[in-house]
């Protein structure tokens, strides 16, 4: 019996190395994929996780995106992010951000700059103001994914065609009656900020001066702009609803059949098409009316950019999972399958994504010198300000109010009292 204990011993004794350096071999087989974390809203079409798919794909077994779904409400979004973040969340390595947090998230130290090299390449080819919005003091900190920005939708059977100023739209609008309502955003909201900053530098001016630390808000520029917004709110061509409309119940009124304008985001063409044939088949689009007959209007840019988390564990192999997601071909995808516009130019000249965007040269024109919303690490503040002093807009007194705006903005940019 000794005998043979003594040659299990010796068995073991060569086994157990082998067994040992066996299984620790299979663990690093399977622990050699990485899984990175992509923090996105849900896209209801699929684009991006067959995006995600793709890119796992293309890296070779290297990395394995995982989406993480955030809210679809904006503000939920930020607020979920930004204690996840100022936490040290080192689960985050990929962000789908809204273009207004790029200031504030690397102001924060929240996000990676993006390096040189990688940097050089998403700008090649990129329109000018989604590029934008992804750059913060020189550097790009977010890479433009998907954009998009608000045009004038009208009924061709009812105007011949496009108003060029917003006070023609207006009189074309009481001239045809029943039928000729404006569809615009005018609740208390982000949505009134959007449309005052669009108007406010379509009339030459800006909320913040170029270091982004002082309010500009000039005079004439701001009167003018809170002129058109009174005349909107109190014409007879003006939705009753104004002051609690939002972009969808713009897209609801429109597709009714009861309005001639209306100022909004491009899926509302799918949207009629699906839900209005009648209505879609007398659909024109346009560039947003000029608030000055001398300047060309310019609207305000959203969209989703990719930015890598501060805290995440891979964040090399983090920039290039966001590469991929921002290329070419995950682009078309998410235009073609999502309705989604893309920041790269040349996308627009695709008979894929014409297909899908008819208007494409005006969305491609208009998202060229697009507005940026104030950028500082302050602007959910700034905006709460705006919004609060404009609404409702029938109420709004432009020579009064200017001198509350600057106010207001002054208070939300010194931080002084909560907003």
């Amino acid at each position: 019996m000794s005998r043979d204990v003594g040659r299990f011993r010796i068995l073991l004794a060569v086994i157990l190395p082998f067994l040992s350096l066996t299984g620790c071999e299979r663990g690093s087989d399977e622990d050699a994929t990485t899984t990175l974390r992509w923090y996105v809203f849900k896209e209801q079409s699929g684009a991006f996780e067959q995006a995600a798919g793709r890119c796992s794909k293309a890296s070779g077994g290297r990395y394995r995106l995982k989406l993480e779904y955030l809210p679809t409400d904006a503000d939920l979004q930020r607020e979920l992010l930004v204690r996840r973040l100022a936490a040290g969340d080192r689960d985050i390595d990929l962000i789908g951000m809204d273009v207004i947090w790029t200031a504030e998230f690397a102001e924060a130290g929240w996000i990676l700059p993006w390096p040189d090299d990688r940097a050089n390449r998403v700008r090649a080819g990129c329109i000018a103001g989604p590029l934008a919005s992804g750059s913060y003091q020189g550097r790009l900190w977010a890479a433009p994914f998907t954009t998009n920005t608000q045009l004038l939708w009208y009924r061709t059977d009812r105007v011949s065609e496009a108003p060029p100023t917003w006070d023609a739209m207006i009189d074309a609008a009481e001239s045809i009656g029943p039928g000729g309502l404006i569809q615009a955003q005018g609740e208390r909201y982000e949505g009134l900020t959007v449309f005052f900053v669009s108007l406010l530098v379509s009339a030459g001016g800006s909320v913040l001066d170029e270091s982004g630390r002082r309010v500009s808000l000039e005079t004439g520029p701001t009167r003018r702009a809170l002129e058109v917004m009174r005349r909107l709110a109190r014409s007879p061509a003006s939705d009753p609803s104004l002051a609690s409309r939002r972009e969808d119940q713009c897209r609801l009124a429109f597709e009714s059949g009861d309005s001639a304008f209306m100022f909004n985001y491009t899926y509302v063409w799918p949207s009629a098409r699906a839900n209005a044939p009648e209505v879609a088949e007398h659909m024109g689009w346009a560039r947003w009316p000029a608030v000055d007959p001398s300047r060309a209007s310019r609207v305000s840019v959203g969209g989703i950019n990719l930015g890598v988390g501060a805290h995440g564990r891979h964040p090399d192999l983090a920039f290039e999972a966001a590469e991929c997601l921002a290329s070419e071909q995950n682009q078309r995808l998410a235009a073609r399958l999502g309705g989604l516009p893309p920041t790269l130019s040349k996308l627009y000249d695709d008979p894929e994504v014409r297909d899908v965007f008819p208007f494409a040269e005006v969305l491609r024109a208009t998202l060229a010198d697009a507005v940026q919303r104030p950028r500082t690490p302050l602007y959910s503040d700034i905006s709460i300000a705006i919004s609060r002093t404009l609404h409702p807009l029938s109420e709004i007194d432009p020579e009064r109010d200017v001198e509350r705006l600057r106010q207001a903005v002054r208070r939300a940019l010194n931080s002084e009292g909560l907003l």
